[in-house]
């Protein structure tokens, strides 16, 4: 697993938590060998547990800028019901990386 990730993984879990995350993965370079610890941001797959319309902006955006925090790196956050390519999909499938689960 990439160590910076592997570093945080308490307080990713506790945002994950605070942000009513149901299941987060890792996937793309920062998964595999060609991360680049100067250069590369994070790739993360995200889905949250039920929420109300008017709360949903607010979990994405406080995860996305909290992990962007708590890594020192861009984040990109993909909702994984927003996903309507499944060549994306199968093509990720190799890197992903299980990081929370509730």
């Amino acid at each position: 697993m990439n160590p910076i990730v592997q570093k945080h993984m308490s307080d990713l879990a506790a945002l994950c938590l605070r942000f009513r995350v149901r299941r987060l993965e890792l996937f793309g370079s920062g998964s595999g060998d060609r991360f680049d610890p100067t250069r590369s941001d994070l790739d993360f797959l995200v889905e949250f547990h039920p929420l109300p319309a008017g709360e949903r902006a607010d979990a994405y955006f406080g995860l996305k800028e909290s992990m962007e925090a708590l890594f020192g790196r861009s984040v990109d956050l993909v909702m994984t019901r927003a996903i309507r390519n499944p060549y994306f999909l199968e093509a990720i499938k190799p890197s992903r990386i299980e990081l929370y689960a509730a």
